[in-house]
């Protein structure tokens, strides 16, 4: 079965890689930032919204993750 990303080429392939590298940086940041503010948030204030926030951010970091590892494969596949 072919990848979704075997129509691209190599070039592209790379640049879409660095894109996504710095994407997966700052939103690992911003999620890290989030789960601080949480804690800090639920130990202050008790159980709000914003122990929750985390939750609903995680999940597209981990999405995120895997489409980046998805590129590294096809792009170890063409060397």
């Amino acid at each position: 079965m072919a990848s979704q990303y075997s129509t691209y080429t190599k070039p592209e392939l790379e640049k879409k890689l660095k894109k996504q590298k710095t994407i997966l940086i700052i939103q690992g940041v911003l999620v890290f930032l989030m789960i601080i503010f949480a804690v800090f948030s639920t130990v202050d204030r008790g159980m709000t919204f914003h122990t929750f926030l985390p939750l609903f951010f995680a999940p597209m970091f981990f999405a995120m993750y895997f489409e980046y590892n998805q590129i590294k494969k096809e792009l170890r596949l063409r060397n």
